[in-house]
């Protein structure tokens, strides 16, 4: 069976000498959305970072299309094809919105007309507000450039550190819809989010973790109908 396109296997890690993740395994396949749900201090957005290399694994492997990158800074990882959206801190809120637009395609040598105008099709309020400075823009539009910023680089997985916190269910639901565009595109989705319900509704495979590790792996629909998973994770 062909390997995922992006795996982080069996990672085990976490910061000093405490580990937080206990073998857990997080994995997507390409143009697809693959969702981390699970209580408060599961180590979700710990494991999202682990594959972005920003966490140093004691055990366990990254690899990226076949390559082994466990290794690779984030930088490199940038480069490889790998985009990350923080959860918070993830525009610059001085500048106008195309210039944040611009300062994500700071790895290309290229043409980024064509990206910029992508981007603005995805989110057409942007284009709308292009020149207006970022900081003044609401939550969920703040969040919009940040996606758009990471598609700037052209990345083959985008990764997402809960995308919908604190916006209001309507732009929460558009941005699912975007993110499901996006997936379209061919570029596989990697996010952590809270909204366990509507994230896994939107999810080609779901990962629910505890305490670090693997508790429950399946597809979305496969998730949404178990019942034990409703119970202990969806309220019901």
């Amino acid at each position: 069976m062909a390997e995922p396109y992006l795996i982080g296997d069996a990672m085990t890690g976490g910061y000093g000498g405490a580990d937080i993740l206990h073998g857990c395994t997080i994995a997507v396949e390409k143009g697809q959305i693959a969702v981390i749900v699970g209580p408060n201090g599961a180590g979700k957005s710990t494991a999202m970072k682990a594959v972005f290399g920003m966490l140093k694994l004691r055990q366990g492997q990254v690899r990226l299309d076949g390559e082994d990158i466990t290794t690779l800074t984030p930088q490199a990882r940038v480069a490889k094809g790998m985009g990350f959206v923080p959860q918070t801190h993830n525009i610059f809120t001085s500048m106008t919105v195309e210039e944040n637009l611009e300062m994500g395609a700071f790895i290309r040598r290229d043409d980024m007309a064509e990206t910029m105008a992508q981007v603005y099709d995805l989110f057409p309020i942007l284009k709308q507000k292009r020149l207006q400075p970022a900081g003044e823009l609401s939550g969920g539009q703040r969040q919009q450039v940040a996606v758009g910023r990471a598609l700037m680089t052209k990345p083959k997985v985008l990764m997402l550190d809960e995308p919908t916190a604190g916006v209001s269910p309507i732009v929460m639901d558009e941005l699912f819809d975007r993110i499901i565009e996006v997936a379209r595109t061919g570029i596989s989705i990697l996010m952590v989010e809270q909204n366990a319900r509507q994230a896994l509704q939107i999810a080609d495979k779901g990962y629910v973790l505890v305490q670090g590790a693997n508790r429950f792996t399946d597809t979305g629909k496969a998730l949404m109908a178990d019942p034990e998973v409703r119970r202990s994770f969806l309220g019901g």
